[in-house]
């Protein structure tokens, strides 16, 4: 897939991608693989009883690391449509998606309520 300014490794489960889901997926992969580096440089940076020195080369370090590698630039994004708004968590799906699958009976756990 060419356009990207970055790697693409493109492993999802929707039959329909487009470039949100690409993007969301890759910031996705990227927090988690500097997940580790991001809590230990914020630990050393918060830790009072460390020198100055090494408390601001860990701010530094914080300040100069890419923006989707941070948690709070990853939004919840439907898996299959893209879609931001109206998301049900625990299923990543909009509400939708969410409906035209429990209905066919795709989700397990899921059925149509009647009272």
């Amino acid at each position: 897939m060419g356009g990207f300014r970055f790697p693409v490794k493109v492993k999802l489960p929707s039959s329909y991608l487009n470039s949100r889901i690409i993007r969301d997926h890759f910031k996705r992969q990227q927090a988690a693989e500097h997940e580790v580096t991001i809590q230990a440089l914020k630990y050393i940076a918060r830790n009072t009883a460390l020198p100055a020195k090494a408390r601001l080369e860990a701010q530094l370090q914080l300040a100069t690391m890419p923006n989707y590698t941070r948690m709070n630039a990853i939004k919840d994004r439907c898996v299959e449509s893209g879609h931001s708004k109206g998301i049900i968590k625990a299923f990543r799906l909009h509400r939708y998606q969410f409906r035209e699958k429990a209905l066919a009976g795709e989700l397990p756990g899921v059925q149509k309520g009647s009272w």
